[in-house]
């Protein structure tokens, strides 16, 4: 039995970030992930990273060709596994120089203090004085009739290992991943059904905005279906109903988008003392610490916001209690913000109005269409529009942003809000030209 300081469970971003730092600190560090494949963590290996390399070369495909469009997605697909499996051997040997010992195989708690590891070579049992959960999330796979015995089911995960291209692609879900892959796909060539089961799209952005993101959706030729039961799928073929009618959908791949759940389930975390909500996700304190004083937890496996960055946030989060300074938490992170990559990007931060309006806050809608920036214009992406929402005293509640490179620009608009910046700031600053940045000129120019 080998004995540590720390073990993180997991090489997801905040446990990779967390790991060096407290090694390279002294500390006798391990790192137990399951796969060797998955080094680095979900996000370079299948999920941020090679998903928006194929978004921004899909926006580079051949038009019209479907031949031509199979061989272009197939070099693409094999650029994709090279640059990932680049990363996942500059992530191991960045940990190894750190001074932390990377240990192969799926964990579980045999106690509070220690763990019992898995794998092809046999078992292991450590010991250490602290731990940090980081084993992430897992797709959602709904209880469908035949979804697991179809050879044409995919998850976002696996969709990205294939390499011939959907002729016809059905991507169940309307969620964020499922638009993403919606847009990917038709820009590759592929011709794109979403199915949804409710019957308003993207429920939680205003209108408006929602509104603009299906118009440019569907003309990419993407067919969006809502209201959608599913009864079952047999091979390629998808049986639906919508409004008491049947229906059926022939495809060469179905993508299933229909959310991500906690990985907790081999983890036996109720041996730790560890609780786990009726979700599965750890449960945690502002500080991340669980149940149990000696354990924390970070990143999707917390069941809460589930990007990498909030990820990396969450190691800082951890570090800071490790340190016993503890001034950083959840909840003073500052206004949450993200991306959609679709084509256009559409990025939000802080308040949309149904949610300012909920809250009862007086506020001022500006807005504008994306046609109008010179840069976008000379980007030739010209679809969308732009919006912010401003309290009575100037500061900004928050802004929706569905334009080429939103997700750059959003950020700013974060660090204004943190600041407690008044709009006028951004209106009156002096941006490069032609950027899109400068758009916020105008969108604040009242």
């Amino acid at each position: 039995m080998k004995s540590y300081d720390m073990i993180v469970i997991g090489f997801g971003k905040a446990g990779k970030t967390l790991a060096a730092k407290l090694a390279k600190q002294g500390k006798h560090v391990a790192l137990v992930e399951k796969s060797a494949e998955m080094y680095g963590g979900t996000c370079i290996n299948v999920g941020c990273i090679p998903s928006k390399r194929l978004i921004t070369d899909a926006q580079n495909a051949p038009k019209g060709d479907f031949e031509a469009q199979r061989a272009y997605y197939r070099r693409t697909i094999e650029e994709k596994r090279a640059l990932t499996a680049a990363l996942r051997k500059a992530n191991y040997e960045k940990l190894l120089q750190a001074g932390v010992e990377v240990v192969d195989g799926i964990a579980s708690f045999t106690d509070s203090h220690h763990i019992e590891v898995q794998s092809a070579g046999g078992c292991l049992t450590l010991s250490a004085e602290k731990f940090l959960i980081n084993t992430g999330s897992v797709p959602v796979i709904p209880e469908i009739t035949g979804v697991r015995e179809s050879g044409k089911v995919f998850l976002s995960e696996t969709i990205m290992a294939l390499s011939e291209l959907p002729e016809r692609l059905s991507i169940v879900g309307g969620g964020y991943i499922g638009l993403e892959f919606a847009s990917m796909y038709a820009d590759f060539g592929s011709r794109v059904t979403i199915l949804q089961d409710g019957d308003l799209f993207l429920p939680r952005e205003d209108r408006d905005i929602a509104e603009s993101i299906q118009a440019v959706l569907e003309a990419k030729g993407i067919r969006i279906l809502r209201g959608v039961g599913i009864h079952r799928i047999e091979g390629g073929t998808l049986h639906y109903s919508i409004g008491g009618a049947e229906a059926s959908l022939e495809s060469d791949a179905i993508l299933l988008a229909t959310g991500r759940r906690p990985n907790t389930e081999a983890l036996h975390a109720e041996r730790a003392g560890v609780q786990l909500s009726l979700r599965g996700a750890v449960e945690t304190d502002a500080h991340l610490r669980t149940t149990a004083e000696h354990i924390w937890a970070a990143g999707d496996v917390c069941g809460k916001l589930q990007f990498t960055y909030i990820s990396l946030d969450d190691s800082r989060i951890v570090l800071s209690a490790l340190l016993s300074e503890g001034g950083r938490t959840t909840e003073n992170r500052g206004a949450f913000s993200y991306s959609v990559f679709l084509t256009p990007p559409f990025s939000r931060v802080g308040l949309n109005e149904v949610e300012a309006t909920k809250r009862g806050l007086s506020y001022r809608v500006v807005s504008m269409p994306a046609a109008s920036i010179p840069k976008a214009k000379v980007l030739r992406r010209t679809e969308g529009m732009l919006k912010a929402l401003i309290d009575p005293e100037g500061y900004i509640l928050g802004a929706e942003l569905f334009c080429a490179e939103s997700h750059e620009l959003i950020n700013m608009v974060k660090l204004a809000i943190d600041q407690r910046m008044k709009y006028t700031v951004l209106r009156d600053f002096i941006f490069t030209h032609p950027t899109m940045s400068e758009s916020l000129n105008d969108l604040f120019a009242l």
